[in-house]
């Protein structure tokens, strides 16, 4: 029977952060580490049947592994994201079928998108939580012309990207082979030209990358449920 795992990443530096937390990945948010906000959403899915938590250091891994969510595997990461994701799917048993790659500074992800991203991958074996980007985006040139982009075309990716497990490992041998950096697991796939399913999301997903990020994702918090 194929099960599925979640490759949960905290390994990133949180340079952004301008040093108002040892940590963001464990700041405080709510009376727990942001960690421990995506570990008790996909624990409530029951979509996972494994975790891999790719972590920085040892001080961090120790500290992380007191939020774990079980069974776990704990994986160094690299140098690069696509490096701790490559890590990370290196570590999977033979019999894990899809695979859901998620950002850890994004706390604020539903069990119910779990579970209808978890419907979708195994139908569409790629799919993306998403939103609809609103503002006005432009493309500025080397002239420093303006180009005007068509919103209705643009989507803002979120995490978690879920795919099935030989597709995204094909998408990242492509990529290590091309020396390819790369920002998100869609764009991985996007090398192999397979279609990736958006899901689309109503509700505030924010990735915590300044320290301003942390007092939004307390608000939103405290905010009665939707």
């Amino acid at each position: 029977m194929s099960r599925t795992a979640a490759i949960f990443l905290a390994a990133g530096s949180g340079s952004r952060m301008a040093g108002a937390v040892v940590d963001k990945v464990l700041a405080p948010l709510a009376g727990r580490p942001v960690f421990a906000h995506s570990a008790a959403a996909f624990m409530q899915s029951g979509i996972a049947d494994l975790y891999v938590i790719v972590y920085r250091d040892q001080r961090q891994m120790m500290e992380l592994s007191a939020y774990a969510p079980t069974p776990s595997v704990l994986v160094h990461g690299g140098r690069e994201r696509q490096d701790s994701v490559m890590n990370a799917l290196a570590a999977l048993p033979a019999d894990i079928a899809h695979v859901f790659i998620h950002d850890c500074a994004r706390p604020l992800v539903r069990p119910e998108q779990l579970v209808a991203l978890h419907k979708i991958v195994r139908r569409e074996h790629a799919v993306v939580l998403a939103h609809r980007v609103t503002d006005t985006i432009k493309e500025h040139r080397d002239d420093a012309r303006l180009r005007t982009l068509d919103r209705s075309r643009l989507w803002a990716m979120e995490t978690p990207q879920v795919f099935a497990r030989d597709l995204i490992c094909r998408a990242y041998t492509r990529v290590q082979a091309r020396g390819l950096l790369i920002t998100d697991d869609a764009q991985a796939v996007e090398q192999l030209a397979h279609p990736v399913a958006l899901l689309e999301n109503y509700f505030p997903n924010p990735k915590l990358t300044t320290p301003a990020d942390l007092l939004y994702l307390e608000f939103l918090l405290a905010r009665p449920p939707a």
